[in-house]
C-alpha cells in the first residue's frame, strides 16, 4: 500500500471549527476585531489588497499634489498593483543588508514633495520598524501605511502594530491566522483621517452578490479542506505541478489578476471570523512556543541566519520561521530538492519587484530603481512553515536536509 502523503501547510493558520460556521448569530467582527486592538474603531473590506486600494484612494484626496507611493522592492505583488489601481506611481526602496526594513540612505534618496506615502511591511510577522521611518515621513510631508497583512496580533511597545503610522492594513486572508478566506481590515489613529476613510468606503463599497457567493464557497472549502487528511490533493498536489514546470511565481502564489475586486464582506463570513477571533490569541501564544523551540534548534546550524523582529520592544506572530542562508545557490538547492517535500518550505515572495516580467508594467519607472540589497534578501530568504502539523519528526528531517545544505566551512 503507498503511503499517504504529508503537505504541512506553508504557515500556521488558524483552523476553523464546525461550530464557526453557523449562520447566525452575532455579525459585527468589526466591532470585535476593534476591541482585540484595543482601538476605537477598524473598517472591513473584501480584502488586504483592497484596504490599501481605498487607503490610498482616500489620501490622494487630501494630497491631490502628490502621487509617488513608496514601497519595499522586496513585497507582495499586489501592493504594486494596488497603488497602480489608483493611478500612483510607485518607487521602490532597496532593503538594510540587515533588516528587513527599508534602508535609511535609499529611502532618502527617494523621499520628495511628491510622495504621497510610504509603505513599510510587516513581513512574516516579523515587526518593521516604523518609528525609525517616521521622522523622514514626516520631514517630506508623507504619510505612512503600515502593510501588516502578514501581522495580525502582532505588538510592539505592548500595543498592535499598526498604530505608529498614519494607517494600517491586516488580511484576513487564508494563511494569515484569522481568516475569512478573502478579507481585510483597514484602521488609521488620527479621528479625521478615520472618518475619511470610513467616508471613502462607504462612497465606494458596494455588496456584489457573485464574489460573496465565491468567498463564501471557498471558505467553506477551506474549513473543509484545511487538515492533514486533506491539505495534499488541495495545497500539495498543485505546488508539485507548478514546481514540476519550474514555476517558481506560481509556486510561490505571486501570480495574481491584474483587477483587485472591491466589495463589502459579507454577514456570514463575519460570524465565522468573529468566532474563530476568540482562539487567536491562544493560537498565537502556541505558535510563539514552537517557534523558540525550533530557533533554538536552527541556530545550532552555522551559517544560518535567523530572522527577527527589528524594533527590540516587539513581539512578532510566528505563522512561520524566516531564515536566510548563505547563499543563493545554496538556497535554491534546498528548494528544489525539498519544496515538494511536504515540510512547509515556502518563499514569501519568489523576487524582488523588478524581476516579475508580468508585472512590468505595473511598475513603470520603477522597474529602474536599484534595489541590490532586496534582491540579495529575495535570493536567500526562505520561510519554514511553523504550523503545529509539522511534526517533531518531520522537523528533525527538514533540519538534517538543511545541515547537508550548508558548505563545510559554515558547517564547522
Amino acid at each position: 500500500m503507498t503511503a499517504r502523503r504529508i503537505s504541512v501547510p506553508p504557515t500556521a493558520g488558524l483552523a476553523l471549527r464546525c461550530a464557526d460556521l453557523r449562520p447566525w448569530g452575532d455579525k459585527r467582527l468589526d466591532r470585535a476585531l476593534a476591541a482585540w486592538l484595543e482601538v476605537d474603531e477598524v473598517l472591513l473590506e473584501c480584502s488586504g489588497t483592497s484596504a490599501l486600494v481605498l487607503a490610498l484612494r482616500t489620501l490622494q484626496q487630501w494630497a491631490p499634489d502628490r502621487c509617488e507611493v513608496v514601497v519595499p522592492a522586496y513585497t507582495c505583488p499586489l501592493v504594486a498593483l494596488a497603488v497602480a489601481q489608483c493611478g500612483l506611481q510607485l518607487r521602490l526602496c532597496d532593503l538594510s543588508p540587515d533588516c528587513l526594513d527599508m534602508d535609511g540612505d535609499a529611502l532618502d534618496a527617494l523621499l520628495s514633495h511628491r510622495t504621497l506615502a510610504l509603505v513599510p511591511t510587516h513581513l512574516g510577522g516579523r515587526v518593521a520598524d516604523v518609528a525609525r521611518l517616521l521622522p523622514r515621513a514626516q520631514a517630506c510631508g508623507a504619510y505612512v501605511i503600515e502593510d501588516a497583512a502578514q501581522a495580525l496580533g502582532a505588538r510592539v511597545h505592548g500595543r498592535s502594530v499598526g498604530l505608529q503610522g498614519d494607517i494600517a492594513l491586516f488580511s484576513l486572508a487564508v494563511g494569515k491566522g484569522l481568516s475569512t478566506y478573502e478579507g481585510g481590515v483597514l484602521l488609521a489613529r488620527d479621528p479625521a483621517l478615520m472618518a475619511a476613510l470610513r467616508a471613502q468606503h462607504q462612497a465606494s463599497i458596494r455588496p456584489h452578490l457573485a464574489w460573496e457567493l465565491r468567498r463564501s464557497l471557498e471558505l467553506l472549502g477551506y474549513a473543509a479542506a484545511f487538515r492533514p487528511a486533506l491539505l495534499d490533493r488541495v495545497y500539495g498536489a498543485p505546488l508539485r505541478r507548478s514546481l514540476a514546470r519550474g514555476d517558481w511565481v506560481t509556486a510561490a502564489g505571486d501570480d495574481f489578476g491584474s483587477h483587485i475586486p472591491q466589495h463589502s464582506l459579507g454577514a456570514w463570513r463575519q460570524r465565522v471570523g468573529l468566532r474563530a477571533l476568540a482562539r487567536l490569541d491562544a493560537h498565537w501564544a502556541q505558535a510563539q512556543q514552537q517557534a523558540q523551540q525550533r530557533i533554538a534548534q536552527l541556530r545550532t546550524l552555522p551559517g544560518l541566519e535567523v530572522v527577527e523582529d527589528s524594533p527590540p520592544q516587539a513581539q512578532g506572530i510566528w505563522p512561520v520561521i524566516l531564515l536566510r542562508l548563505p547563499s543563493a545557490a545554496q538556497r535554491d538547492a534546498l528548494m528544489q530538492a525539498h519544496w515538494a517535500s511536504g515540510w512547509g518550505l515556502s518563499l514569501p515572495f519568489s523576487r524582488v519587484l523588478p524581476d516579475y516580467e508580468r508585472y512590468a508594467p505595473v511598475l513603470g519607472e520603477a522597474m529602474d530603481d536599484p534595489v541590490p540589497q532586496a534582491r540579495d534578501w529575495a535570493q536567500r530568504l526562505l520561510a519554514i512553515s511553523n504550523s503545529a502539523w509539522l511534526s517533531d519528526a518531520l522537523f528533525g528531517q527538514l533540519l538534517d536536509a538543511l545541515r547537508q545544505t550548508m558548505p563545510p566551512s559554515a558547517a564547522g
